[in-house]
């Protein structure tokens, strides 16, 4: 297979991007402050002997892909130093992804991870009623900028930490502009994106990285949209890596790693429709969306 091409973005674009992906020396100091003190809460420190290792390996051994099987406490299976279009790419067909808040990323696969099978996604009756509403508009691939900034962006009564630092973001967009990343924006009457999300698309699987919403529900309104496109199109999962709310409350449950593992294998890239992709519905239609009456669920 050849390796992906990326088409560069224009100079607004790339301009955009400098400004949008970037963070102040205050930023800087309050992340590696925050990231230091996550990494020692109690739930957390137990990762830091497996973290350790990994530093040692990456050191002294290889620096090719990691064994997601050979991750320690936390998912850390190794550092990312390579954070290239193909690299990437394969290291998510292996299940790894990057993360990390202080100090180079690094390449993270847990035990268990949360996906949706979409026979099994859950809309809320609240949430079918506002998107019968008809107040808002849904795009695929019109604002990926804004909407990586705005999932980095601080949430309101809580501490600023994000993964989503410059490094990473800008290797998402060249993933973008080689047509593998995707975003979907959510718009209220005024013009304005109040919600949204992004994720890549690898071997049939879209994996969901961040969203984030300025009104109330406006990203699983765009969520619940993407996801009938993803039903629509023949992908198998959509995979959100850990439990949050929002995916929660649409009914994405736990798999292991080597079944998530099966699906990337029987999947293949030429299922992930690469390019731009383009909204084939509405809000008003997905209200009425049965999901149940979806392909049945993947055999792993």
């Amino acid at each position: 297979m050849n390796s992906p091409s990326i088409v560069p973005p224009i100079p607004d674009v790339a301009s955009r991007r400098a400004a949008l992906f970037r963070e102040s020396p205050r930023d800087i100091a309050a992340r590696i402050a925050l990231g230091v003190a996550w990494s020692l809460t109690p739930q957390r420190i137990n990762a830091l002997p497996g973290l350790a290792r990994v530093w040692l390996r990456d050191m002294f051994g290889s620096r090719d892909l990691p064994d997601p099987r050979e991750a320690g406490a936390g998912g850390i299976a190794g550092i990312a130093h390579d954070l290239s279009v193909p690299t990437i790419l394969a290291a998510y067909k292996r299940t790894l992804y990057p993360y990390g808040h202080v100090g180079p990323a690094k390449w993270i696969s847990t035990d268990e991870r949360y996906v949706l099978f979409f026979n099994e996604l859950h809309i809320a009756k609240r949430l079918r009623r506002q998107m019968r509403q008809n107040e808002y508009r849904v795009t695929f691939d019109s604002d990926f900028e804004g909407v990586m900034k705005a999932c980095a962006e601080r949430r309101p009564g809580r501490w600023h930490l994000t993964w989503l630092r410059p490094k990473i973001m800008h290797a998402f967009a060249d993933l973008y502009d080689a047509g593998h990343a995707h975003s979907f924006e959510v718009w209220n009457k005024d013009g304005a994106l109040v919600g949204g999300g992004y994720g890549l698309a690898v071997n049939g699987v879209f994996f969901t990285e961040s969203q984030f919403s300025r009104e109330s529900n406006t990203s699983k309104m765009g969520f619940a949209l993407l996801n009938w496109h993803l039903v629509k199109w023949g992908f198998r999962l959509n995979d959100g890596k850990d439990m949050t709310q929002t995916i929660a409350d649409m009914n994405f449950r736990v798999i292991s790693r080597d079944a998530l593992q099966a699906a990337l294998n029987k999947g293949t890239m030429e299922m992930c429709r690469r390019g731009r992709w383009q909204c084939e519905t509405d809000l008003k239609s997905i209200a009425e969306w049965q999901p149940g009456a979806a392909k049945a669920e993947v055999t792993l």
